[in-house]
């Protein structure tokens, strides 16, 4: 089979989990965040003025945030209130791709992930949704598998 007549399609993203270390009452609904990108650095160059020159530097990767529905477990915020007293404990968190099968597609590893902000759910009288926290997690690096 030539490489022209190969399909790949696309994942559906509506099976998916969260594995963080340590932690069992962590069932997610949504995550974001997931991104990487390698910062620009621009040389210009003496006596060339068509171009200047853009060299790779530093790899960066945002905040990923995590939501759920409330619980009544406090890990989550338990874990938050360490990096606030600045006894942050450093855990790998994992986001799992699953197919229609049930069977994990992809994985995204987040490494030494910390919680750095928690957003609590907003209340209306006479609103039946489900209540809905965020994590906010700061990480040193992601790796797809």
């Amino acid at each position: 089979m030539g490489y022209a007549s190969r399909r790949i399609d696309p994942l559906a993203n509506a099976k998916f989990c969260i594995e963080v270390e340590n932690i069992q009452e962590a069932a997610f609904t949504e995550a974001s965040g997931l991104e990487a990108e390698v910062e620009v650095f621009e040389y210009q160059e003496g006596g060339n003025n068509f171009f200047t020159h853009k060299l790779p530097g530093r790899a960066k990767f945002p905040n990923v945030v995590l939501k759920r529905g409330v619980t009544t477990s406090n890990e989550l915020w338990e874990w938050f209130e360490k990096s606030m007293y600045r006894k942050t404990e450093r855990r790998n968190i994992s986001i799992v791709l699953y197919n229609q099968e049930g069977e994990e597609v992809r994985r995204w590893n987040l490494t030494n992930a910390y919680p750095v902000k928690w957003t609590g759910p907003s209340f209306r009288a006479g609103d039946n949704a489900v209540t809905i926290e965020a994590v906010e997690f700061a990480h040193e690096g992601m790796s797809p598998q």
